[in-house]
């Protein structure tokens, strides 16, 4: 016959199981936020002793994966348009959708590049060392797209098109880059700055030549962990939330909106 105080444990351990279980958020998020939404939930953990699940990729992939149901709580994307077309089919929590940051692209190379970027600026991407670039696909990402759309205002697309290597997403085109199998890439100010490529060399692309990366997060409709879900926005609004997105080179809507206003 089991003993009390056994069963007593045995009862906690399975208790602390499910509250374990139960303590979970399922957060899809555009590959720029590879390395802040990595901070932002490992501090949300802390904070909460909520476990955050974060799979990446392209926000055009995730928008369709939801429209065919997939299980998620959160979606950051990397185009805002995407969480308002959910919202508006009815997919999403009405009135969950926030603005989170506007993103930014740079022309990045490795450290040894016989070109210096930070002084060459386009002229980086015409040079006789670089024969691949590397740009997110412009069909699923919209990193993709404002690198073509900053080399069209640039009048060089049709001179480096033949260059381009596509990744799936900001990250794998910025993988690309990094393993040296494209000598140059248009990546995300977001990976640019961080841990892994900071020790390359950079030129920001003017805001200017391409459409503003405007980024949302939302709710998904069929989220399991609703509250938690709003916790963790709550948690990405608030002055600590926004400081690590201003660390990975994500500027405030609210600083682009006025800056246009000008």
């Amino acid at each position: 016959m089991t003993s009390r105080p056994l069963l007593d444990i045995v009862v906690a351990l399975l208790t602390a199981a499910v509250t374990a279980q139960a303590q979970e958020i399922r957060i899809a998020a555009a590959a720029d936020l590879k390395f802040a939404m990595g901070e932002l939930s490992e501090t949300f953990e802390k904070q909460t002793r909520t476990k955050v699940n974060v799979t990446y990729g392209s926000s055009g992939s995730f928008f369709s994966q939801m429209q065919n149901g997939a299980p998620f709580d959160l979606f950051f994307s990397a185009d805002i348009e995407y969480p308002k077309k959910l919202e508006a089919a009815g997919l999403a929590e009405s009135g969950s959708l926030y603005e989170y940051a506007v993103g930014r692209i740079v022309i990045w190379t490795s450290a040894d590049a016989e070109v210096d970027v930070a002084n060459q600026g386009w002229k980086t991407l015409l040079h006789s060392s670089v024969e691949k670039i590397a740009i997110a696909d412009p069909e699923h990402a919209p990193y993709g797209r404002a690198a073509v759309a900053a080399l069209q205002k640039a009048g060089i697309y049709e001179q480096v098109r033949a260059k381009l290597v596509y990744g799936e997403n900001i990250s794998q085109a910025a993988q690309f880059v990094q393993s040296g199998n494209a000598q140059a890439g248009i990546v995300a100010m977001s990976l640019a700055v961080s841990p892994a490529m900071r020790g390359g060399k950079r030129w920001e692309i003017p805001p200017s030549m391409y459409p503003p990366l405007e980024q949302g997060a939302i709710v998904l409709k069929d989220a399991r962990k609703k509250d938690l879900a709003r916790a963790f926005l709550t948690f990405v609004k608030s002055p600590a939330g926004r400081a690590i997105l201003a660390n990975y080179g994500f500027e405030p809507p609210e600083k682009f909106n006025k800056e246009e206003k000008r």
